[in-house]
C-alpha cells in the first residue's frame, strides 16, 4: 500500500521536520489520547480518500479519535445522509459542519437525532436543526480507560454572512455545561485569521485544541499555546490540490478574468488529506504534542 506524504511539524523543539517516512511518531505519553482533525472534506475526491484510507491511517498512526469537517462533502457544498454514513463507517467519530450545514435538507433528521455524531455550529439560532456540541467516548486500551471527548463547532462572524451569536460568549456557555469533561475539541469555522487567533487565545487552557477550518488553505502556525491548547488557524482542505480551494482552476480563473458566470465544479487531481494530529493528556486535557498531518494518495 503506497502511503503518500506524511509531513510532521514537531513542536517540542520549535523546529520543523519534513519527512516522507510513514512510520508513526510514538505518543508523547503512553496513555495519551491521539486525535486527528481532518480539514474540510471537499466533494467526491475528498470523501473518497477518507473512506478508502482512514481505516489504515487510524491503525498505522495509533489514532484514538477522529473529527472531520464535512460541510463541503456533497458536490462541494453540504452533506447528505449517505455521505454521513460512509464517513462514519470509515472511522470518523464526529462530523462537524460550518456555514453550508443546511444546504441539503435531507440531513436534517440526522442532525436532530437523539444521539448524533454530527454537529452544526453552536452559535446558530437555537431553533436551527441539530446540536452544536456532543460528548462521545474514545475507546480505552491497555494503558487507560475510555475517555469522554467533547466536540463543538462554531462560525466566525467576520466576512461570513450568517445570523450567528458571539462565538466567544457561546463557547463560555457551552464549556460551563461540561465541567467534568477534560478533553475538549473545537472546530472554529472562520474566514478572518485574526478572529481565529482571538478564539485560540481566549480558549487557551480551557480546551484541548482549537482547530481552524473554512479557508481550505493550511496555515503554518500550528502550535501549543502557553495554557496547553493546541492551535492552528486553518488545518487545510481534504480534496484536490490541483485546484483553487477545491474547484477547477480554469472555471474560477475565467470567472475572475471575465466576470462571466461559471460553474465552480469540484476538481479531481492531486487529492490529499490535510489535518492536525494531537496527543492529549487525558487527566489534564492539555495537548502535549501537535503535528501537521498531510497524506497524499499518489506517494509523492
Amino acid at each position: 500500500m503506497g502511503y503518500a506524504r506524511f509531513v510532521r511539524i514537531l513542536e517540542t523543539l520549535g523546529t520543523v521536520k519534513k519527512t516522507k517516512n510513514t512510520e508513526a511518531a510514538p505518543k508523547a505519553k503512553e496513555d495519551a489520547l491521539r486525535a486527528l482533525m481532518i480539514g474540510d472534506v471537499v466533494g467526491k475526491p475528498g470523501r473518497m480518500i477518507v473512506t478508502r484510507f482512514l481505516p489504515e491511517i487510524r491503525a498505522r498512526y495509533g489514532i484514538d479519535f477522529v473529527v472531520a469537517n464535512a460541510e463541503n462533502a456533497a458536490g462541494g457544498s453540504g452533506i447528505t445522509p449517505e455521505i454521513h454514513n460512509a464517513l462514519l463507517r470509515a472511522g470518523v467519530d464526529c462530523i462537524t459542519l460550518g456555514d453550508h450545514a443546511f444546504r441539503a435538507k435531507s440531513i436534517f433528521p440526522i442532525l436532530n437525532a437523539k444521539a448524533p455524531r454530527i454537529i452544526r455550529p453552536a452559535n446558530f439560532p437555537s431553533e436551527a436543526p441539530g446540536y452544536g456540541m456532543i460528548v462521545l467516548d474514545a475507546p480505552g486500551n491497555d494503558k487507560r480507560p475510555s475517555i469522554k471527548v467533547a466536540v463543538f463547532t462554531m462560525l466566525g462572524r467576520i466576512f461570513i454572512q450568517q445570523p450567528v451569536d458571539n462565538p466567544l460568549t457561546t463557547a463560555e456557555k457551552l464549556l460551563a455545561r461540561i465541567p467534568d469533561v477534560r478533553v475538549r475539541l473545537l472546530d472554529f469555522h472562520a474566514e478572518a485569521t485574526s478572529e481565529s487567533q482571538i478564539m485560540g487565545r481566549f480558549l487557551d487552557g480551557k480546551v484541548s485544541a482549537v482547530f481552524g477550518t473554512h479557508t481550505h488553505v493550511a496555515t503554518a502556525d500550528e502550535t501549543i499555546l502557553p495554557g496547553g491548547t493546541a492551535y492552528q488557524t486553518d488545518v487545510g482542505m481534504t480534496g484536490p490540490f490541483e485546484s483553487i480551494i477545491g474547484r477547477r482552476i480554469e472555471n474560477v480563473v475565467d470567472n475572475f478574468r471575465t466576470g462571466r458566470p461559471s460553474n465552480f465544479d469540484v476538481a479531481d487531481k492531486d487529492v490529499r488529506i490535510n489535518g492536525a494530529l494531537v496527543d492529549i493528556d487525558p487527566m489534564s486535557g492539555k495537548t502535549i504534542r501537535m503535528e501537521r498531518f498531510v497524506f497524499a494518495e499518489d506517494g509523492e
